[in-house]
């Protein structure tokens, strides 16, 4: 009897599901991701910019979210908007103490009037790093599936100085200011850092695009997309350039990608001229993982890759530097929306919460981060609240509810 059971006995045991874990109750297992530190618990102070149009709304949803997951932040709270002539100097101070801000879109006149704030706090705070991450979500319909693009954009040089003026009717100066650090030992064996301005002047008889590149920008946005991948186990990272025309400003660019792909052996690089990178894109966007591009490229391609994975209302981004960070949504297309969408209170919160979940990372809080992308994940998948650019017809507050719901 004994001999006859024993066979069956074992094919009992094989099939049997494992015994759960003392104290979870057979649900799903816990694995332990993050130790933080003693008092790495203790709230942080964040800068937050509501900004313009829909700014206003989609900041009051992350406000929302973090509130009710009762995450380790609170916010100071600045009043700012695209037409004021400069970012007012407590702000600016509020970011440089927190080393953390979240904002809205800044609404940025076209042809005329101040220039970019958002420019402004990138020069000011020296974030040289622009990153968006455009991806499919699960339950979102779209063109193309498999994709997982991370962009990452040059912050600081290229054609965004916007310091250009009308010297006579029909000559347009274009003035383009670049720092750069350089280090001069002098006798003492003393090391001084001397910060050169160069001055690039062109004229013609119409508006003029300057494309201005310099090593120091370029190895360190390099630097900064490989070892992004590394850290995330991305395979391949694609430098998109244009040096076919512009051997010298883009050669130098591709110089400098090339030199720090070689210290990375482990990751694939390879290159890309822009237009042919921009018809990749709309035909085969899953071949690409991590992209590294010049400033003006880089906005191109952030926003037609977030077009393919269900527009900007979904993509979250960064702006970051060597001390500060700023968190905003991910592609520049319609972050301030427009009065109908206002007046509606119809604003997609989508991108900017994902944006408050990377911050959450950024701060070494992973486990609200996860609840947070979750959640919004949950409600995109489920399908029943969306906004009209997801083609529904939820308000943000709906959205922003159904959110909080769903948090574990």
């Amino acid at each position: 009897m004994a001999r006859r059971s024993a066979p069956l006995l074992r094919r009992l045991v094989s099939s049997a599901p494992p015994a759960p874990l003392p104290g979870h109750g057979g649900g799903a297992r816990r694995t332990v991701t993050y130790m933080p530190r003693p008092g790495d618990g203790t709230p942080r102070a964040i800068t937050l910019i509501p900004g313009d149009g829909i700014g206003p709304l989609v900041t009051g949803a992350v406000r929302q979210v973090m509130e009710a997951m009762h995450a380790p932040v609170y916010f100071e709270t600045y009043d700012v908007h695209g037409d004021m002539p400069a970012v007012p100097p407590a702000v600016v101070e509020s970011i440089r103490r927190n080393k953390v801000c979240i904002k809205g879109g800044l609404a940025t006149p076209v042809g005329g009037g101040v220039s970019s704030l958002n420019m402004q706090l990138r020069k000011e705070l020296d974030l040289y790093a622009s990153l968006v991450h455009c991806s499919n979500m699960p339950g979102l319909p779209t063109r193309h599936q498999d994709v997982d693009i991370v962009v990452i954009r040059e912050n600081t040089e290229g054609e965004y100085s916007g310091l250009e003026h009308e010297v006579v009717p029909g000559v347009v100066e274009s003035l383009k200011v670049r720092r750069l650090s350089l280090l001069f030992v002098v006798p003492e064996k003393k090391i001084l850092s001397v910060q050169l301005y160069v001055l690039f002047r062109l004229s013609f008889k119409a508006a003029i695009l300057v494309h201005v590149i310099t090593k120091f920008c370029s190895e360190r946005i390099a630097k900064y997309a490989f070892e992004y991948a590394y850290l995330n186990n991305r395979k391949k990272v694609t430098a998109v350039h244009k040096a076919n025309i512009m051997k010298l400003a883009d050669g130098l660019f591709l110089e400098s990608c090339r030199e720090v792909a070689s210290k990375y052996p482990g990751i694939q690089y390879n290159e890309i001229i822009v237009d042919n990178c921009c018809m990749q894109l709309v035909a085969k966007p899953e071949q690409f993982d991590v992209m590294v591009t010049p400033n003006l490229y880089g906005n191109l391609v952030a926003n037609t890759a977030a077009g393919i994975v269900g527009g900007t209302g979904v993509m979250p981004g960064g702006n970051v530097g060597q001390d500060h960070a700023v968190f905003e949504q991910g592609a520049s297309a319609g972050n301030v929306g427009n009065e109908n969408i206002v007046e509606q209170q119809k604003a997609n919160p989508v991108a900017l919460l994902l944006s408050s979940a990377m911050m959450l990372r950024h701060l070494q809080f992973p486990s609200f981060a996860d609840r947070l992308e979750t959640a919004v994940k949950r409600v995109i998948a489920e399908g029943q609240f969306r906004t009209k650019d997801l083609g529904g017809t939820s308000t943000t507050q709906e959205v922003t509810d159904a959110v909080i719901a769903n948090l574990d």
